[in-house]
Parts: C-alpha cells; sequence; structure tokens
C-alpha cells in the first residue's frame, strides 16, 4: 500500500471518530478530527462538508461557505453540499452563489439577481429548535428563508413578519386539511419585521364576540390570533416526527372559555388601544388586560 493510500485510510478513520464525536456533542473535538482528516486527505470532499455542516448550525457562516465551497469543488454531485453551500450563502448575502446553487440543485427562480423574492407556498418552521420548538407558520420566499405568518409567543424572540433562515432538511410534520407539510428548523432570524407584539386577555360573551375582533384586525394593517384555541402542545417526540393520534388535535375544553389570550401583532402606523377600543365598541367583549412584549426578546439580525 502506498503513502496515498495510507493516508486516505487514515483519513476515512479520522473523519469516522469525528462523526461519533459529533454525534455525542462534542463539537470542538469532532472539528479537531475532521481537520486531522483533511491534513491526511485534502480531497477527501467528506470532511469539508462536515466541518462544513458544524459551522452551518454554529452560524459561523463564512466558515461554512468556504468549507461546504471545497466540499462541493470536489464532489459536484453532491446534493448535501450544494444545498449547505447555497444556505451559507444566503445567510451571508451572497446572491450570485446562492442563485447558481439552488439551481444546480433543480430549482426554479424567479429573476436573475439579487435576492431572491418568491411565493414557494406555506410551511410550518421551528423557532428556536434547540430550546422550546415553538412551530409557526411562515410563507417561503425561498430555498432558504420564510416569511413568519402567524404571532409567535413573545418568549420566542421572534414576530410577526420576521424573515428567518431555515435549515433545508424536513424534522418532522405537520397535516391540515388532509395534506402534510414538512416543519423546517430556523436556523437565525435573517431580517426583523417592524411589527410589535402584544399580548390582550378578553373577555367574551359570546362566540360572535370574537368574529368581530377577527373582522377588526382583518381590516387593519394589524394582525391578531386567538392562542387559547389555535395553540397545542406536543411531545419532542410528536414534533419532529408526525403527531400521534393522542396529540393530533386541537386543545379541547369541555365548556368554551369566557376568557381568551389573543397575540397581536400591531403595524408600526396603527394604535393597538384604539383598535381594542373599536372592538369593544362593536361587541359585547371587554378587555380585560394588555401588554407590549418586553423589547429585550427581540432577536438581532445576522
Amino acid at each position: 500500500m502506498n503513502i496515498v493510500d495510507i493516508n486516505k485510510k487514515k483519513a476515512a478513520k479520522l473523519n469516522a471518530e469525528g462523526e461519533d464525536l459529533w454525534e455525542e456533542g462534542r463539537t470542538s473535538e469532532a472539528v479537531e478530527k475532521y481537520l486531522e482528516a483533511i491534513a491526511c486527505d485534502p480531497e477527501n470532499a467528506v470532511s469539508h462538508y462536515n466541518i462544513g455542516l458544524v459551522y452551518k448550525y454554529q452560524g459561523e457562516w463564512e466558515k461554512s461557505f468556504r468549507f461546504n465551497r471545497t466540499a462541493n469543488e470536489l464532489d459536484p454531485e453532491d446534493e448535501a453540499a450544494r444545498w449547505n453551500l447555497a444556505i451559507a450563502a444566503t445567510a451571508l448575502r451572497n446572491w450570485e452563489v446562492a442563485r447558481k446553487k439552488w439551481q444546480e440543485n433543480g430549482l426554479r427562480l424567479e429573476g436573475s439577481e439579487g435576492p431572491i423574492e418568491m411565493n414557494l407556498g406555506m410551511t410550518p418552521v421551528r423557532l428556536n429548535p434547540e430550546e422550546g420548538g415553538e412551530v409557526v407558520w411562515a410563507t417561503r420566499i425561498d430555498p432558504a428563508r420564510a416569511r413568519i405568518e402567524s404571532i409567535p409567543f413573545p418568549e420566542s424572540g421572534y414576530r410577526y413578519g420576521d424573515i428567518v433562515l431555515n435549515d433545508g432538511a424536513a424534522v418532522g410534520y405537520r397535516q391540515v386539511g388532509g395534506r402534510e407539510y414538512p416543519v423546517f428548523n430556523v436556523l437565525e432570524l435573517f431580517e426583523p419585521s417592524s411589527f410589535e407584539t402584544y399580548v390582550a386577555l378578553v373577555a367574551i360573551e359570546d362566540p360572535s364576540d370574537l368574529e368581530t375582533l377577527r373582522r377588526i384586525f382583518s381590516e387593519s394593517r394589524s394582525a391578531a390570533e386567538d392562542w387559547t384555541v389555535t395553540v397545542r402542545f406536543l411531545c419532542r417526540q410528536c414534533s419532529e416526527g408526525r403527531p400521534h393520534e393522542t396529540h393530533d388535535h386541537d386543545l379541547e375544553e369541555e365548556t368554551e372559555p369566557t376568557e381568551h389570550r389573543i397575540g397581536i401583532a400591531v403595524h408600526p402606523s396603527e394604535d393597538v388601544r384604539e383598535l381594542l377600543s373599536r372592538w369593544e365598541a362593536e361587541s359585547n367583549g371587554k378587555v380585560l388586560s394588555i401588554e407590549r412584549a418586553d423589547e429585550t426578546d427581540g432577536k438581532e439580525p445576522s
């Protein structure tokens, strides 16, 4: 066996050790093994890809871009490397490379340069996947970005209208109207929204009070969501897979609740108290309390 073959065999062993360390959560040690593997065999695309993967999840986009680009150059047929290179390019606003790699993955894009602004349909995305893992609905504007269309809980640090950078691999599914939607994990905030989040506790006497509330907000530039009836909680196994029968339903109450917690996304041109005062005047409902989400909860864009 010549020296080249010996080095390739050693690199494969080091790379396998790095993957084991990565699985155990020993990230820095895994990177060291991958770098040793590259020193033994610089043309091993897998080691470059693995380091690029680590840096993707750490949000180290310059490094992720560099290693994934090398992996792509060494193995142009590897779809995963192309995909992660496109995600890193998107995070860096390198639209030329992002567009090229998405197209190489068989995706048809609108326009020929600059940011990709499409409507690829609705998708659920998971905020803070390593923490609470709240799942909200969003509109995909390109393969790695989505605009949040739900009103996230204030503690998530995200807001209605935020544009987020999402991963490309589905982690779980949600079913609506007989159709299954893949859930994508959010990697970071890409562009913050101008909307502010408020939380109101309201009392209703009749379901029509809620219909009036929905109508008033639908006629405004702001948005409201009844968290009392729309939120459901899943175990992690269900959230990251397919919800099983006991979890695949909305929360149910024996009787209709008379107090509802309302999430409100307020457009900067509007006053939330004026909107709620109008609702009180046009219904039998009453605002019990209203508070603005702590400004420190907001995420900082990359």
